[in-house]
C-alpha cells in the first residue's frame, strides 16, 4: 500500500461479534491513517437512531452489518451500498436431544429462542423449510439479553437455540451431550458485510479514504488466514471474548474477505421472506442489484495485488 496518510475514517458496526475481526484488524494495522471502530451499524450512515446498547453515537463513513440488516434499512435508504463480503457466519441451532430433538424435523412443536427479524431469525426460517417447516410449526422465544439463552436452554425453558456465536458455543458447552447440532451453510450463511452510501462513494476525497480501508480490511483478512490470533486481543478488548473463545468460535466463520458471487441470490431469496414480515411488496432483482457496488473492492484489490 503507498506511504500516503489518509485522513481519519470512522467505522459503526457491532463490536460484540466475531465477524468484525478482519476489521478491527484492519483499523488497528493496515489503515495507513487514523480509523475508529465504534459500536453501531447501517443506522450510523444515515443518522438513524440506534439500537439501545448496541450502538454509539456519529456518522459512519463505513458500517458493518448482515445482509438481512442491509435488505431492512435500504428499504427507506436506497442510497445504501454494499462494498464487499467480510465474514461468512456459519450458523447453527442446538437443540436438547432429551426434548426429542435428534432431527430438523423433530423442531416441530419445540419453543426455540432465537431473535426474529435478525439473520438468525431467517436462517431459522430456512432450517425449518428445508424438513417442510415453517415459523407457524415451532414456538420462537425472543430472549434477551442473548447471554441468557444458553441458560435458558439448560433450564429447559427452551428446547432449541439459533443466534450468532459465542452464544451458540455456550450453549452448545451448557447441555454437553445432550446437546445436537443442527444446520450447515448449505441451508443458510450470514453475509457479513461492509457498507457505505452513494454520496460517500460520489464524493472523490471520501471514496480514497474508503478504498484505502478497504484495502487495509483485504490485507488484514490475509494477515489472519495466516494468524487468526493476531485478532484475540482486539475482539478480547473490543467484545470482551478471551483467547479461548476466539479459538473455539474461529470455525464457524469464514474470513473471506471479498464480494460473494451469490450475495444478489441471497438477498432476492432473503427480501420475499422480509418484505411478507414487514407486509410490503418485495423489491426485485433489478432493483436489489443497485445496492451492490464492487468497484471500490476491485480498486482496493488492485492496490494490494
Amino acid at each position: 500500500m503507498a506511504e500516503h496518510v489518509y485522513p481519519p475514517i470512522s467505522i459503526h458496526g457491532n463490536k460484540t461479534t466475531f465477524e468484525i475481526a478482519p476489521v478491527l484488524l484492519a483499523a488497528e494495522r493496515f489503515y495507513p491513517g487514523q480509523a475508529t471502530v465504534k459500536m453501531g451499524g447501517i443506522f450510523n450512515l444515515f443518522g438513524i437512531e440506534g439500537i439501545p446498547g448496541f450502538s454509539e453515537p456519529g456518522i459512519a463513513d463505513i458500517a458493518t452489518h448482515a445482509e438481512t440488516q442491509g435488505l431492512r434499512y435500504s428499504v427507506a435508504n436506497p442510497d445504501l451500498r454494499i462494498l464487499m463480503t467480510v465474514t461468512e457466519g456459519l450458523y447453527r441451532l442446538v437443540g436438547r436431544r432429551s426434548a426429542g430433538i435428534e432431527t430438523v424435523a423433530d423442531l416441530r412443536g419445540k419453543r426455540i429462542a432465537t431473535i426474529p427479524n435478525t439473520s438468525s431469525g431467517y436462517f431459522l426460517h430456512r432450517l425449518l423449510a428445508s424438513a417442510g417447516l415453517s415459523e407457524a410449526d415451532v414456538a420462537v422465544e425472543r430472549i434477551l439479553p442473548l447471554s441468557d439463552m444458553p441458560a435458558a436452554l439448560a433450564d429447559g425453558k427452551v428446547d432449541a437455540v439459533t443466534i450468532w456465536e459465542p452464544y451458540m458455543e455456550d450453549a452448545a458447552r451448557a447441555i454437553g451431550s445432550d446437546g445436537v447440532n443442527l444446520g450447515d451453510s448449505s441451508v443458510y450463511r450470514e453475509l457479513f458485510n461492509l457498507n457505505t452510501t452513494r454520496q460517500n462513494l460520489e464524493d472523490t476525497d471520501k471514496r480514497r479514504m474508503i478504498t484505502a480501508f478497504v484495502a487495509a480490511v483485504i490485507e488484514a483478512g490475509r494477515a489472519l488466514a495466516e494468524d487468526p490470533t493476531l485478532a484475540y486481543p482486539l475482539l478480547e478488548r473490543e467484545g470482551g471474548h478471551a483467547p479461548a473463545t476466539s479459538a473455539a468460535c474461529w470455525k464457524h466463520h469464514n474470513f473471506v474477505v471479498r464480494p460473494m458471487d451469490d450475495l444478489l441470490d441471497v438477498m432476492e431469496a432473503e427480501e420475499r421472506w422480509l418484505a411478507g414480515q414487514d407486509g410490503r411488496a418485495a423489491r426485485d432483482r433489478t432493483e436489489l442489484q443497485t445496492l451492490l457496488d464492487y468497484s471500490v473492492f476491485e480498486e482496493a484489490n488492485e492496490q494490494v495485488a
